[in-house]
């Protein structure tokens, strides 16, 4: 993604024209029109027909991907506006946000729900790491041959994907009681969490944002495969200049950069904050709806005989959808760091966001809390952080490491039916 969007800012009718569009007001209409209907209905799951369940439940979701998927654009259009890594991070923020709102309505809603937050957090480290990052490691590199992501970057979001991810889902088996935390371990990893995470955003928005950037390779380096690529080469490619190949890895940005983003925040503030208000108003019908989806997708479960992690990879698979598509057209264009941090910084985010929630709701509604998994996903889930690892150490990515994490999401569907 290229730096920040300096040119003029749109104003009055242009500016509405330009954020109001007719699919963003079809959104809108699309997502408050069914929380009116369903609030008017009031289905009940449990006198309701298989079929009517089933109706109400897809016509549910779609909506609810619908809406998301206008979250999506506002979160792309603040993201080109601001850049690398401002931008896709309010982009990964925002498709998170969702997640946890649906995790905590299920939670929420009635019945018991000891290992929705496991379950859903587990399906989407599953399909952000080996599903939507190996599609787009695949598809970049059968286009444009080798690639090469920012090192740094790359390795600072996968500690914090190990630290976190052995800690929500090994540390209770083997601390805590039932595969849950006890009330003092879930204050301390709450507060450890958050700080950590806090302090994450820090670097990453201030004294580390250039790790977060496309990189250029130097021409005369590239092999002969990649030489026929501009997107590869990193001399023609006008997303990548001025990136951060111009600086070293971990340097402080620049007065430049840091004057470059308080001026697009100062000319586009309207615009800014016009787009925030329509996202919020667009992720509301998500919060309202999921509710309602919450009470028919454990209705429709009990009914099937299904699977009770089917509710998280259902959560997961809604929410991320829409980000998915868009790494997908990241790596169609060559950008493997945007890909990276899309796939990887939307984990992080999840983590970060949603076992601190989950632990604060279990705490103030003395419900348990299962975060323990299985031992085949603790497998599954540290090959893929071993593949991860030796992806980033890699001096270029392959679609050959696309393919190894596309065969690791086989081997999860295979376990989670098993």
């Amino acid at each position: 993604m290229p730096s920040p969007d300096r040119s003029s800012a749109p104003t009055g009718r242009t500016l509405i024209a330009a954020i109001l569009t007719r699919d963003a007001l079809s959104r809108l209409v699309l997502g408050w029109a069914s929380v009116a209907a369903l609030t008017a209905l009031a289905p009940d799951p449990g006198t309701s027909s298989g079929t009517v369940l089933l109706l109400l439940l897809a016509a549910i979701v779609a909506v609810i991907i619908v809406a998301a998927g206008g979250v999506v654009q506002q979160a792309e259009a603040l993201a080109r506006r601001l850049g690398d890594p401002y931008g896709t991070l309010v982009l990964t923020l925002s498709i998170v946000v969702i997640e946890v709102v649906l995790i905590a309505a299920v939670m929420l809603g009635p019945g018991e729900h000891t290992t929705i937050a496991r379950d859903s957090v587990m399906a989407v480290s599953m399909i952000i790491l080996n599903l939507a990052l190996g599609i787009c490691v695949l598809v970049a590199g059968i286009r444009h041959g080798d690639l090469r992501a920012n090192r740094v970057g790359a390795s600072t979001y996968l500690v914090l994907l190990v630290a976190l991810g052995g800690l929500v889902f090994a540390l209770p088996a083997l601390i805590g009681r039932g595969g849950s935390f006890t009330t003092v371990q879930a204050v301390v990893v709450v507060v450890v969490v958050v700080t950590l995470y806090g302090f994450f955003l820090w670097r990453q928005a201030g004294a580390q944002a250039g790790d977060f950037q496309e990189i250029e390779v130097p021409v005369g380096t590239a092999s002969p495969r990649t030489t026929a690529s501009p997107a590869r080469r990193g001399t023609a490619s006008p997303a990548r200049r001025g990136t951060a190949s111009s600086a070293p890895a971990g340097a402080e940005p620049s007065a430049s950069d840091a004057a470059g983003i308080t001026q697009v925040l100062a000319t586009h503030r309207a615009e800014l904050l016009s787009r925030t208000a329509v996202l919020v108003a667009t992720v509301l019908p998500i919060v309202l709806l999921s509710h309602h989806m919450a009470s028919l997708l454990d209705e429709g479960l009990a009914r099937l005989g299904a699977p009770a992690a089917l509710g998280g990879v259902l959560i997961a698979m809604i929410v991320f959808t829409p980000e998915t598509i868009t790494a997908v057209r990241a790596a169609l264009g060559g950008e493997i760091q945007r890909v990276v941090n899309l796939c990887h910084g939307a984990l992080v985010s999840t983590y970060a966001l949603t076992i601190p929630t989950v632990l604060v709701i279990s705490l103030l509604t003395g419900q348990q809390v299962v975060f323990a998994e299985s031992g085949a996903n603790l497998l599954l889930l540290g090959a893929t952080f071993a593949v991860s690892a030796i992806s980033v150490a890699a001096e270029r990515v392959t679609a050959v490491h696309g393919a190894v994490h596309l065969l690791l999401f086989v081997l999860y569907a295979l376990a989670l039916f098993a």
